[in-house]
């Protein structure tokens, strides 16, 4: 049986094989304190409904899901956007491209210094038996 060509089946082969090409660090407890952190999408500011993760810089163009690339979306956003260069599409859309860069800047400072705070303090050694 002839694999299927359709238009969807190739796109989800060619992202599979661009997931598989890259390696990914972010955790589930980054990812939940980056929509801690956010509070809705990082683009339009909608709350309240699910967010999926969005790469500031694509995984077509060399990004990946790490801490400092990625930013929850709602899916409007995140389908509209696509793999297009950030500063660009929000020009398109008419979003407020220097809120955006001020907050994710902001966002990463906090969740760097959150994540030195932790090394810097590892858990208590348990107690002596």
């Amino acid at each position: 049986m002839p694999a299927s060509r359709t238009r969807r089946a190739r796109a989800a082969s060619k992202r599979k094989r661009r997931m598989a090409g890259v390696e990914h660090d972010l955790s589930p407890s980054e990812w939940t304190a980056l929509q801690e952190a956010w509070g809705g999408c990082a683009y339009c500011g909608a709350t309240g409904g699910p967010v999926q993760k969005d790469c500031v810089l694509p995984i077509s163009r060399g990004g990946r899901y790490t801490l400092l690339n990625v930013v929850p979306a709602c899916a409007s956003c995140n389908a509209s956007k696509c793999n297009d260069e950030v500063t660009g599409w929000l020009r398109r859309k008419r979003l407020d491209e220097r809120a955006f860069l001020a907050r994710l800047t902001a966002v990463q400072a906090e969740l760097r210094r959150d994540a030195t705070a932790t090394e810097a303090c590892p858990a208590a050694p348990p107690a002596a038996r």
